[in-house]
């Protein structure tokens, strides 16, 4: 597959919808936090739990560190799955302080496959979720793949089923220059074509990519 190909789906998506803004946070650590609160649950549930943190005032890394976990699971309530998601929060904490002091910026000048190995070595951080903390918390240039990724890229025939997460990853690597700026934009024109368009069970007519040779009767994506 050539480089234009994965290139001419951005310039599609975004010439339709232009720049996405993403990802919405004031700050990296509540990139982050959204990161991991994002897992199984939609947006807008997120920005109910981060709001109930705000309004707290307990969104920072020192503060969430020295909350009782009862306490954050219940401002996380909205996010769902909350007292999984609270440890998960603490398990990253936990980490950040005992090995950089609590402070995202000694975190700044790992290098990303350093920063990505420890990420997965926290409980309950996959890779999605690692690779958005390294891409929209730090802008280190790592493709973030998702179901949305899978779907609009299987159903175009851009990706071979069965692929696994690393093996998709590695398919934008190759055809793409490494710019977190370009991955960023592009992770979140896939997933607002995918909301919108590219669903289980497709709506097609209006599709950006409707125009593009695509199938529709793989059970996998």
């Amino acid at each position: 597959m050539s480089r234009q190909t994965r290139l001419d789906i951005y310039d599609r998506l975004y010439e339709r919808y232009g720049p996405q803004h993403w990802w919405p946070g004031d700050t990296p650590f509540e990139i982050i936090v959204g990161a991991i609160l994002t897992q199984n649950t939609n947006w807008k549930n997120v920005e109910k739990a981060i709001t109930n943190l705000k309004n707290a005032d307990c969104l920072t890394a020192e503060k969430l560190n020295n909350l009782p976990i009862a306490k954050l699971a219940e401002l996380i309530r909205p996010a769902g799955y909350f007292n999984i998601k609270a440890q998960r929060l603490k398990n990253f904490l936990d980490w950040l302080f005992e090995k950089y002091d609590g402070t995202l910026k000694s975190l700044e000048p790992l290098a990303l496959s350093t920063l990505r190995e420890q990420l997965l070595a926290i409980k309950g951080i996959g890779p999605e979720t690692a690779d958005s903390i390294c891409l929209y918390g730090f802008e280190k240039p790592i493709f973030v793949v998702d179901t949305y990724t899978a779907r609009i890229f299987g159903r175009h025939g851009m990706i071979e089923a069965p692929s696994g997460y690393e093996q998709i990853q590695e398919s934008f690597h190759a055809e793409l220059q490494r710019d977190a700026v370009l991955f960023n934009e592009f992770h979140a024109l896939i997933v607002r074509a995918g909301k919108e368009y590219c669903k289980p069970n497709p709506t097609c007519d209006g599709c950006p990519l409707e125009t593009l040779p695509h199938q529709l009767d793989s059970e996998l994506f």
